[in-house]
């Protein structure tokens, strides 16, 4: 009970907060330490400031994975590294968004095969939300090039050569804002609350 309790309270201050910053610190002196996970004592961060858990991610299934079958497996990593999955869609992806995705890349010679790959199948496309999620994600994904990629990673464990590495992460906040944008609508991506955000990340 007091975990559903402190999970609740936790959620209401950090609501609290986020509009009214000094409302929610005289609430948290008036409450007791039991409702805060003990986090009073000296040396731990304040409930008053939680860190950043709502940055968000891009994620993308290229064609290869979907037909590969590995979507699920790619999920599944996210999730059990904690992180929660807010925005989720299967589709034919059309030449002009992906322009737009890989304007940078437009004027390099290997753009028209590229647009022939990331054309000749469905992708599965997705927004992961967490704590230092971008660079977590660009880490798990690993080397552009499997050749040179870890272990453990998605594409070190599934990928073989550059032209089918399985997955697209943003590179960096910027582009994560830039692309979430590009490839989902705003009323497609879901804000909920997840009750074991108290186990994956100190608030």
């Amino acid at each position: 009970m007091i975990l559903l309790q402190r999970c609740l309270f936790k959620r209401t201050i950090q609501h609290l907060y986020s509009r009214s910053p000094d409302t929610a610190k005289s609430l948290v002196s008036g409450f007791p330490a039991a409702l805060l996970g003990g986090r009073r004592a000296a040396g731990h961060r304040s409930i008053s400031t939680p860190p950043d858990v709502r940055e968000r991610t891009l994620v993308a299934v290229k064609p290869d994975g979907v037909q590969r079958r590995l979507v699920g497996q790619i999920i599944q990593r996210f999730e059990q590294r904690g992180f929660k999955l807010v925005g989720l869609k299967m589709l034919q992806v059309s030449e002009d968004l992906l322009s737009q995705h890989y304007c940078e890349l437009r004027a390099k010679p290997f753009y028209p095969s590229l647009l022939h790959y990331m054309t000749s199948g469905p992708v599965v496309v997705m927004v992961w939300e967490g704590h230092n999620v971008v660079q977590t994600s660009r880490t798990m994904v690993g080397h552009t090039n499997p050749a040179e990629a870890q272990a453990g990673t998605v594409r070190g464990d599934f990928s073989i050569h550059v032209s089918r590495n399985v997955v697209h992460a943003s590179d960096s906040l910027e582009g994560a804002q830039r692309e979430i944008q590009l490839w989902f609508r705003g009323k497609e991506l879901l804000s909920w609350d997840c009750c074991d955000q108290t186990s994956t990340c100190e608030v």
